[in-house]
């Protein structure tokens, strides 16, 4: 894996660890989990800001998202017992599906 990819995910891993945080945070009253919060995000888009130095802003930012919202929705299925029903699953999948077409089929990406 480049470079500037493991520091998409890394960016990815990052948003997800804070965005899991401030839904816990109640509105920034908790001091712990709103500390992880913004120390996560603030690290994300740091990682982040390497990517897009070498690999279109869209096309990062896409991947960027759509991998976010798939990995924080596995993370609230999983840890936290959040329901879904089979739209959403649906929704997930076509998701998933756009990043790899992004990733596999697009000349934009650099591979």
């Amino acid at each position: 894996m480049s470079r500037h990819y493991l520091l998409l995910v890394l960016a990815i891993v990052c948003e997800v660890i804070a965005t899991t945080a401030l839904a816990r945070s109640a509105s920034f009253t908790r001091l712990v989990p709103s500390l992880v919060a913004i120390l996560g995000y603030a690290f994300a888009f740091w990682l982040l800001s390497f990517p897009v130095r070498v690999m279109p802003t869209g096309v990062v930012y896409a991947i960027w998202s759509g991998m976010g919202i798939v990995f924080i929705t596995a993370v609230a299925w999983v840890r936290y017992r959040e329901a879904l029903d089979l739209p959403a699953m649906l929704g997930l999948g076509f998701i998933l599906t756009g990043v790899v077409i992004i990733n596999v089929f697009s000349k934009t990406v650099g591979h």
